[in-house]
């Protein structure tokens, strides 16, 4: 069944109005008729199933059938503190972390980060992540839609870990692998929980004793080195078995 986000104020009484290019993508692509079912989220807790009633000019208007538990979302709310990876990998990140039930998404420019970007490039980047973790929740059928941030400083997402339950810190350069799978065991259902990846080039040492002294549990994924764009996935995988309700 196909799946659409609208705002609270869309919805009124048993009718909700979309706007917007997933009007066009309903009649032209998917080519949904009349009565055709769709479930709809209001991108914070609520999900119904609605059938299409009509299409006006740009708008199309379901009528809501019933209103349905939203239990696709986990009780712990994952923070990926990401370092700015190259090319396009970081859609690739921001896609498969939305799947696997991420909460926010947070690109961090760190030392050894290629990339560079300046206002105007991160803010066009940014919408283009979230155009992509709209799609991905989309297809995950999440009743919310996990937001992607503008990049921020490796100090200032630090100072934001601060605020969550737990922090993990992946490094290639760690032991362990029992200490690491008792960190995740100690994590309840219901924490928020900070997740650091370093870019391709990884963590200088001072990264990581800065992410040490602000509580950071650094922990190992085991004997082989993952790529960026591969740890992140690996923690919230982990993190989403130990955890899912």
């Amino acid at each position: 069944m196909h799946h659409f986000f609208v705002t609270p104020q869309q919805i009124s009484g048993d009718k909700i109005r979309i706007e917007g290019g997933d009007v066009n993508h309903m009649k032209n692509v998917l080519r949904m008729k009349l009565h055709e079912k769709a479930e709809i989220s209001d991108g914070e807790s609520r999900t119904y199933l609605c059938e299409v009633e009509a299409y006006e000019e740009d708008v199309a208007v379901l009528h809501i059938l019933e209103e349905m538990e939203a239990d696709t979302e986990p009780a712990s709310k994952l923070y990926l503190f990401q370092g700015l990876p190259k090319s396009d990998k970081m859609e690739l990140i921001v896609q498969k972390a939305v799947e696997l039930g991420v909460y926010q998404v947070i690109p961090v420019a760190m030392k050894r980060s290629v990339v560079r970007l300046d206002d105007k490039k991160a803010a066009k980047k940014a919408d283009r992540w979230n155009s992509i973790a709209e799609s991905a929740a989309k297809q995950a059928g999440r009743s919310r839609i996990p937001e992607v941030t503008m990049p921020l400083s490796y100090k200032e997402a630090l100072k934001m870990a601060e605020e969550l339950d737990v922090t993990l810190f992946p490094y290639e350069l760690a032991g362990g692998m029992e200490v690491t799978r008792e960190v995740i065991r100690q994590i309840k259902s219901g924490q928020s929980v900070g997740i650091f990846i370093g870019p391709e080039g990884g963590f200088e040492p001072e990264e990581v004793d800065a992410a040490v002294s602000m509580g950071a549990k650094v922990i190992t994924l085991g004997r082989r080195i993952l790529r960026t764009e591969t740890a992140g996935l690996a923690t919230l995988a982990v993190l989403m078995f130990e955890l899912e309700q």
